[in-house]
């Protein structure tokens, strides 16, 4: 593919005219992706609704495979003076456990960096390596010839201009508007996540331990089918948050705002919270793969808008920067993406996904968190395993026993699902 000189095409608008790529959403996925594009020498227009700094709903805990994929990018220095975070402190039916993150690949430490923070850093590394920046601009339509992309119409401040491209790459999050207007369909018959943050003042803020609680329970002491968390960022504040798992046939009917107040009044003693939660936001989580329409001739959904999150966490930082490079690999190799992107995602994540799926489904349950975490809680060796499954840290490569165990249940989930991931 043959690059033009950034900067020297503009419209009327004062808008680009024309990319060899656009990227539509400049979060993690999104920016990361105009990053390694820009470094292959490419035209690269990174295009987002927001302007920036801008917040986003998120638990804002990296994994050490979200580290990892920052390093990776080129991001370690960001990276040099944030958390340094050891593991998981799981908690849940009187008992307490400190879980490192178990060895693998991707090194032993995870940190934890605001969204506000970590949003903009990616952007603006991929702006330094040569992509465009457009800000306050949606995306609002495209025009297909042939079942490709010519052109992209956008809008700004009420006027609409197009966008002349070669490729698309959509990473415009959980609700993706542009994906949906390409036909991408979110199927809710498989686990889907909600959740709300907030932020917190604690004395506790440069802890080394991501607090999480597997028995989470609502004001009325109810049972609930979730789980809390309190992540420490080290400039005096923590991220306090709840979560929930959800199907069509079971919809979470949880009042989040009041579960996460009486979670934070719950962990105020444990994590020395100085204040009361502010900032609280919630969202809705696609999760596992559980979309179709992921891509077609000349673009691909990556990141939150292919539901390439973690099924039984919410997880999805690390599989945004993963996604990013994969489709940013096929501008090469590929000229239809249509069958290659999915096929390519179900390789790398589908029976890890259709595992968790599986296992997010039967944690819809109320009834089932009691009977698997009660006893779990007490095991060191079974909770080593769920932090290393909570914290994406098997991979397509792994063989040992658990790796091989976990993604063969997964294989065998797919074969009676009427919907793979990704389909």
């Amino acid at each position: 593919m043959t690059s033009a000189t950034p900067g020297d095409h503009h419209g009327p608008s004062g808008l680009p005219s024309d990319a060899d790529l656009l990227v539509v959403g400049a979060g993690p996925a999104g920016a990361a992706a105009a990053a390694h594009a820009a470094r292959r020498g490419l035209d690269v227009v990174l295009l987002d609704a927001a302007t920036f700094p801008r917040d986003k709903t998120c638990g804002d805990g990296l994994t050490p495979r979200a580290y990892s994929a920052m390093q990776h990018l080129g991001m370690g220095d960001f990276l040099a003076d944030r958390p340094v975070i050891r593991g998981l402190e799981l908690n849940g039916w009187g008992r307490r456990q400190q879980v490192a993150w178990p060895s693998s690949t991707f090194g032993p430490v995870g940190s934890a960096v605001s969204r506000w923070e970590l949003d903009d850093a990616i952007r603006r590394f991929a702006v330094a390596r040569g992509a465009r920046m457009v800000e306050g601009t949606k995306a609002v339509g495209v025009q297909i010839t042939g079942g490709r992309i010519e052109s992209v119409t956008v809008e700004r401040g009420g006027e609409r201009s197009a966008i002349a491209v070669r490729n698309v790459i959509v990473a415009d999050g959980v609700r993706s508007g542009l994906g949906k207007s390409l036909g991408r369909e979110w199927h809710r018959d498989t686990a889907y996540g909600v959740a709300a943050r907030s932020y917190a003042a604690s004395d506790r803020s440069d802890a080394e331990w991501m607090g999480s609680h597997l028995e989470l329970r609502g004001p009325d002491r109810e049972l609930l089918p979730g789980y809390g968390w309190v992540f420490p960022l080290g400039d005096g504040t923590v991220n306090v948050g709840v979560g929930a798992l959800a199907t069509g046939r079971r919809p979470a009917s949880m009042a989040l705002r009041p579960v996460l107040e009486h979670y934070a009044r719950m962990v105020s003693d444990e994590w020395v919270l100085t204040g009361t939660p502010e900032r609280i936001a919630s969202a809705l989580l696609p999760m596992g793969g559980a979309v179709s329409g992921v891509a077609g001739a000349n673009w691909m959904l990556i990141g939150d808008a292919a539901a390439c999150v973690n099924p039984l966490n919410g997880e999805g930082i690390d599989y945004a920067l993963e996604t990013a490079e994969l489709a940013v690999a096929m501008l090469d190799d590929e000229a239809d993406f249509t069958a290659a992107w999915p096929e390519l995602l179900r390789r790398e994540y589908g029976p890890v996904f259709a595992a968790a799926r599986r296992a997010a489904g039967l944690l819809t349950m109320p009834k089932t968190v009691p009977v698997l975490g009660r006893p779990g809680i007490r095991s060191a060796a079974l909770m080593s395993t769920v932090v290393r499954v909570m914290g994406n840290l098997l991979t397509a490569d792994d063989s040992d026993l658990i790796a091989r165990a976990w993604r063969g249940a997964g294989t065998a989930a797919s074969r009676f699902e009427s919907r793979p991931p990704f389909s």
